[in-house]
């Protein structure tokens, strides 16, 4: 899919993080890019950065994505979604003798995969009803984020993983739905990157995570994260497939 100002992008927490990376790539390419996320401050400034849009969703909500691919009216097709959105708390199966939280879990799961599921089937209606373009007949390409905790969760990170073992287990299928009508879909399972979360910690503690990293041995730059998501926009025959980026780390259980 060639990116331009003739196509819309969205990028779900497109205004932090790796989705704040992904979303100046791709306006950095010449694509509208519309960002949605539930942070309607940080949101608005991101879009405003980029000459760009913004519509405060919730990916959880069915109604707030509809509401919010609703807003795309009047801009150029929408050929590219990129779902970024993501939370990530912390809990144990058992912890002090107490269950896990449900409603904790159920909502990891509700933004992590059931937000990714919204946005992707709902994105992918919009763009099988456009016309093709290109050589190959291409309608849209959605691009979802999962994580290494799909396959090595560690302690703590139950619902975290489940929800990322998700992503990874609906791309081949959701490819296979989408390409008669001409729509791609794979997934990036990052390591460790200085997103806000781990920008936070002290800088003693950032390099020590980074030196687990095989090589290079650091964090990952949200950039080298909106370089892929590119490059898999870009690249046609990249279909159904969930792309490590992580350095050639394997996580320990801790």
């Amino acid at each position: 899919m060639q990116i331009n100002k003739t196509i819309t992008a969205v990028v779900t927490g497109g205004a932090s993080g790796l989705g704040a990376a992904v979303s100046e790539a791709l306006a950095a390419a010449g694509a509208n890019v519309c960002i949605f996320d539930w942070n309607g401050a940080l949101g608005r400034r991101q879009a405003e950065h980029l000459n760009g849009s913004f519509a405060e969703v919730d990916v959880s909500d069915p109604a707030s994505v509809a509401a919010g691919l609703a807003s795309l009216k009047g801009l150029p097709p929408l050929r590219v979604l990129v779902n970024c959105a993501g939370i990530g708390p912390a809990a144990k199966t058992v912890s002090r003798g107490e269950p896990h939280d449900p409603a904790v879990f159920q909502k990891v799961i509700g933004v992590n995969l059931i937000g990714s599921f919204n946005c992707a089937s709902q994105a992918a209606a919009i763009m099988a009803g456009q016309d093709a373009v290109g050589p190959d007949g291409e309608r849209g390409v959605i691009v979802n984020t999962a994580s290494v905790a799909a396959y090595e969760g560690q302690v703590g990170q139950v619902a975290y993983a489940a929800s990322k073992g998700g992503i990874v287990s609906m791309t081949l299928p959701m490819a296979r739905d989408l390409a008669q009508s001409g729509i791609r879909v794979c997934s990036i399972a990052p390591g460790l990157f200085l997103t806000p979360l781990l920008e936070g910690l002290p800088q003693d503690v950032q390099e020590s995570l980074g030196a687990q990293v095989p090589f290079p041995a650091r964090l990952g730059d949200p950039a080298e994260f909106a370089a892929l998501a590119r490059h898999i926009v870009e690249n046609p025959m990249l279909n159904g497939e969930v792309i490590r980026l992580d350095g050639a780390i394997r996580m320990a259980p801790r």
